[in-house]
């Protein structure tokens, strides 16, 4: 079975942007952002857990390295609805590494075996590991080999691995999303000699192009920075990478968001908060730039609403049809409104 998957970005992939990436593709797996058992089991559950039932398949991604806290965790966001609970073993931010969880696990294998254990126990649902092949001064072949072996023993049958080391020390998260060098055959090879496991390869995969490679070596593919800015392209992934479905264009994508965004706004989510998630929607295309522009500045206003969205696509899509006559189709309010926002003119 052919698996896509968009990663869990701290930060990104909230549950707005979750629904955006939904409604350009019905079969990608969504991945929240991490959160610590020590939040979901004293923080506020409603907010750090909630998720739109469009949003299916989805799995929820914790960060944590004590089992009956996992298991618990693991618990509570299954009886949430959650499709899946994933480990991460690969985050190697400064603030992670103190709470003793993320890549520096990547060292006490034996410790995350005991995780997944007493997570697959306390479910029904698939318990997932988010690796990465090393850290530091370990042996590739050696520590992501061993993780994997001691986990498949513990039960754990599908393995995303981000495919470079992270250094601990020295470098920022940011770098080590760049910096490492990535290993994508050592990956490939784990597949290989492991064939009985599901293996999703990840970290710096840019496009469909290069995820249909790699999948002629592992099961799947997961997307990160690029599935995030530039999310138009994954309007193909169900017709490309699954052979089935049509393609979205990103302005099918807006109109589909659109009845999502009204309903957050009149439960009093701010626009930005939904809209930032969609700067990227049209990258490549004629009007790009504006259609940055109008939700970038308009969406952070006071009372900003759909109208904003609204001026945005006609604008943007007026540049893509290149004829005049197409605004009265998209709506000449709107498209003189885009032209007010673009001048200034609009409150």
């Amino acid at each position: 079975m052919t698996i896509f998957s968009v990663a869990p970005l701290m930060d990104w992939t909230d549950r707005h942007c979750r629904v955006l990436h939904r409604t350009l593709t019905a079969r990608a797996m969504l991945y929240t952002e991490m959160l610590t058992t020590g939040a979901i089991l004293h923080g506020d559950r409603r907010r750090l857990l909630g998720f739109d039932p469009a949003e299916h398949p989805v799995a929820l991604q914790l960060g944590g390295s004590e089992p009956a806290d996992l298991a618990e965790a693991a618990r509570i966001g299954e009886a949430e609805g959650y499709d899946e609970i994933n480990l991460n073993v690969g985050c190697p931010s400064d603030r992670v590494q103190s709470g003793r969880f993320g890549a520096c696990l990547m060292r006490e294998p034996e410790l995350v075996a005991q995780c997944m254990a007493g997570m697959g126990a306390a479910v029904t649902i698939p318990v997932t590991v988010k690796c990465r092949i090393g850290v530091d001064d370990q042996t590739p072949e050696e520590s992501l080999f061993r993780l994997v072996d001691l986990c498949a023993a513990a039960g754990v049958r599908h393995f995303v691995v981000h495919a470079r080391k992270a250094l601990l020390k020295g470098l920022s998260p940011k770098e080590n999303r760049d910096v490492p060098p990535l290993d994508y055959p050592l990956v490939w090879r784990l597949k290989a000699e492991r064939p009985d496991l599901t293996i999703v390869i990840n970290g710096g995969i840019g496009s469909l192009d290069e995820a249909e490679k790699h999948l002629a070596h592992v099961d799947g593919v997961m997307l990160g920075r690029a599935a995030y800015h530039t999310p138009g392209l994954l309007g193909e992934v169900d017709a490309r990478i699954f052979g089935s479905g049509e393609t979205v264009t990103p302005g099918e994508a807006v109109a589909r968001y659109r009845p999502y965004v009204a309903r957050e706004l009149a439960a009093g989510t701010h626009l930005a908060a939904m809209t930032r998630h969609m700067l990227g929607l049209f990258h490549g295309s004629p009007g790009a730039r504006t259609w940055r522009r109008l939700l970038t500045v308009e969406s952070v206003k006071a009372g900003a609403g759909l109208e904003v969205v609204d001026a945005a696509l006609a604008a943007v899509t007026s540049r893509l049809s290149g004829e005049p006559s197409e605004e009265r189709a998209l709506g000449l309010q709107d498209q003189r409104l885009a032209r007010r926002l673009e001048a200034g003119e609009a409150a």
